[in-house]
């Protein structure tokens, strides 16, 4: 219970607003903010789900990595994937947009992004690259 208050305290706005507003957060931080040993933290969320206002997510899946933004702060990968399936999403089908064109619209974004963790994301995602999506 301790350890899913203190994820819902930290991604309190990726309840409230979805996939784009979740942010980084380590099993470690939990652990050290609880007074318990990361391992504990990771046996405690193992195989364990929780209800959302955004659907049903394994614990697990709040922890995750992180990117630096433009502005300094920084952003979860998950948030970049799915940024990353939303321009691919949008974009003209007689003129799909290459990884390095969607780098340029992520960094308009202020999303600091390399095209090879475009790349990676895109495959992850099951997209095929700009060539096989005309």
């Amino acid at each position: 219970l301790r350890i899913a208050s203190a994820i819902a305290e930290v991604q309190r706005d990726f309840f409230e607003h979805g996939i784009s507003r979740l942010k980084p957060m380590t099993m470690g931080a939990v652990a050290e903010k609880l007074g318990v040993h990361e391992t504990t933290v990771g046996r405690a969320v193992a195989g364990k789900y929780a209800r959302t206002p955004q659907g049903v997510f394994e614990l697990r899946f709040f922890f995750t990595g992180g990117l630096k933004t433009a502005d300094g702060g920084s952003i979860s990968t998950e948030a970049v994937k799915e940024a990353v399936g939303r321009t691919i999403a949008r974009e003209d089908v007689r003129h799909p947009l290459s990884d390095q064109a969607i780098v340029a619209q992520l960094q308009a974004q202020g999303l600091q992004v390399a095209r090879r963790t475009v790349a990676k994301y895109r495959e992850q995602l099951g997209l095929p690259p700009a060539h096989k999506r005309k």
